[in-house]
């Protein structure tokens, strides 16, 4: 197999609890994801990984395939390696439960670029920024990036720095597209300086010298953490 999606799914959540359940237009919002990640070509099996039974049930109602995780894994990029380890594949998508949106123009193009360059380990989305407060906010992840995409740097910060006025920001978005070989070893391994001051594992890529590929996304997307992106989404599926 070629390729094969995980998304990790977890019931508790501080700010949104069973945020996987919650509906979206009707929808519950894993089954929407899993839904759209289905449709994609490049795609060949999706599984959501989950430390719950009433999401594996979910999942199964509508039927996707769900695999339990064990509850202690501390984050949703160590469920995913917890299935990849036990689904032999080229590449491993990790799509987040929390973005509705995501479509086949957001994940195939992330497949194409681990197919047209042997030396990306990692490939992920990254969104012209249009909102310049999104520029200052620490939640949105800033990326610096070469002609040829490859990934620069990435930070909380406001890269690059407007010294002389003006500029053009990018924002990572939605999955990552791993290369699965590398991304069992990167589970396994130990954080690095820079990704423990920025919080950001994609640092750690490149810390250890390797190759991230930044491609261009031509929409944002709403990702769901708060109560106000619910009010955001529903808004958006009303035409709102």
């Amino acid at each position: 197999m070629k390729t094969l999606a995980v998304i990790p799914a977890r019931y508790a959540s501080t700010r949104l609890p069973g945020k996987p359940m919650i509906e979206i237009a009707g929808v519950p919002l894993v089954v929407r994801v899993l839904e759209n990640v289905s449709k994609c070509s490049n795609v060949d099996r999706v599984i959501v990984a989950t430390d719950d039974e009433r999401i594996a049930r979910l999942v199964s109602s509508h039927g996707g395939e769900a695999v339990m995780t064990p509850p202690e894994l501390p984050s949703g990029g160590d469920r995913v390696a917890y299935v990849a380890r036990r689904v032999p594949s080229d590449y491993v998508l990790n799509v987040q439960v929390d973005d509705p949106l995501v479509g086949a123009d957001m994940i195939d193009p992330l497949v194409e670029a681990l197919d047209a360059d042997s030396s990306v380990m990692l490939a992920l989305l990254v969104k012209r920024i249009e909102r310049m407060e999104e520029v200052e906010e620490t939640s949105v992840v800033k990326a610096v990036f070469g002609a040829d995409g490859r990934a620069l740097y990435f930070s909380r910060s406001p890269i690059p720095y407007p010294r002389c006025g003006g500029g053009v920001w990018y924002k990572h978005i939605g999955p990552y597209g791993w290369r699965r070989d590398f991304l069992l070893d990167f589970a396994s391994s130990e954080q690095t300086p820079l990704e423990k001051t920025e919080s950001l594992e994609m640092l750690r890529v490149l810390e250890r010298g390797h190759t991230i590929r930044c491609v261009p996304a031509s929409r944002d997307t709403i990702e769901i953490d708060t109560p106000e992106d619910l009010i955001k989404i529903e808004k958006y599926f009303s035409g709102l």
